[in-house]
């Protein structure tokens, strides 16, 4: 049964229409930008520990199961909420694209390819993302400047794979490689579905529902891959454990929830620059915190990506009109 919202009162209208609720509106986008460029930035270096014990896909998945499980049955009472069989069909799709197949694969790519390199790799989720709200029915066209820079941060993500021996360093392991830009395929899928699919009207509710989706998918690849058959509990470090909590309470709890609500707050191609951020975080730990080397290659990639950004902040964006035609396209925040 769908949720039948309680009418609004006169008191309640005034503040939706009073100037401070713009100006509100807009720090809480500035502040939700700012935990996914921050925090997850510094998820990648806290997946790399948490696959020094723990096999890849049991700690993605449990994880997010972990997110699921406990926040579901909280925000279902609190909201009052009964999410309809779509609702649970969107956030089963979105799960699985973004949390399996994405943050799954991410996970199984750190096995043999450094923090920092596969946060730079990940950046091609803004080259998808703007190129599939691009090709889906009634997507918004990016404008010249905007494709430029896309262009320029694929680029830069080329660059670490090949050629080799640039900068006196190895090319990136091709497979891990590979399997990253997949993984942001999918990523970038799962985000415009779950942009203009049917979800519940609270966030955090719609981040609980994909959460234990791609939790569960998570756990059963695993469990099928036969990570469980040799799983050991003692033989967990005590930094994969604490790798583990921070994924789930910042990188899931909060940065996950930011991104879910700046995906409906902001357009596509600036909801993609955190994907160009996130590098620069997660190489300044990796190196400080996990002694990872920063080469030429990177110094280099990582220059042109920062390039990248720059073109798309800067630049205008196009939003397409809404279906009814009954008001004009805007710029959103």
């Amino acid at each position: 049964m769908a949720t039948t919202l309680a009418p609004t009162s006169r008191s309640e209208k005034t503040r939706e229409h009073s100037p401070a609720a713009p100006a509100r509106t807009t720090s809480l986008v500035l502040a939700a930008f700012a935990a996914v460029y921050v925090i997850w930035g510094s998820t990648y270096l806290a997946i790399r520990i948490g696959v020094e014990s723990f096999p890849p896909l049991m700690l993605a998945g449990l994880r997010h199961f972990a997110v699921g499980i406990i926040l579901y049955p909280v925000l279902r009472s609190k909201t009052g909420i009964r999410p309809t069989a779509a609702h649970w069909r969107t956030a089963a799709a979105t799960g699985i694209l973004m949390l399996a197949v994405g943050n799954g694969g991410v996970s199984w790519a750190e096995q043999t390819v450094p923090s920092g390199v596969t946060a730079l790799l990940v950046a091609t989720v803004s080259l998808w993302l703007v190129i599939v709200d691009w090709l889906r029915p009634g997507g918004a066209r990016p404008v010249p400047r905007v494709g430029l820079g896309l262009i320029l941060g694929f680029a830069g993500m080329v660059l670490l794979v090949g050629p080799a021996h640039l900068g006196n360093s190895g090319r990136v392991e091709p497979i891990g490689a590979a399997v990253l830009v997949f993984a942001s395929f999918s990523w970038a899928c799962g985000s415009l579905y779950s942009k203009h699919g049917t979800m519940p009207n609270s966030p955090m509710l719609a981040v609980a529902m994909q959460s234990f989706a791609g939790g569960t998918v998570l756990l059963l690849a695993g469990f099928l891959k036969g990570e469980f058959h040799s799983f050991h509990a003692a033989a967990i470090s005590s930094r994969s454990w604490t790798a583990l909590a921070y994924l789930i309470v910042f990188g899931s709890g909060i940065g996950f929830s930011a991104y879910i609500y700046i995906l409906q707050k902001s357009t596509a191609a600036r909801v993609a620059t955190y994907a160009f951020v996130n590098p620069v975080v997660a190489l300044f730990l990796g190196w400080l915190i996990a002694g990872e080397a920063i080469s030429l290659r990177t110094i280099v990639a990582a220059t042109v990506i920062l390039t990248a950004v720059i073109l798309v902040i800067t630049a205008p964006h196009r939003v397409a009109s809404r279906v009814t035609g009954s008001e004009p396209a805007t710029e959103e925040i």
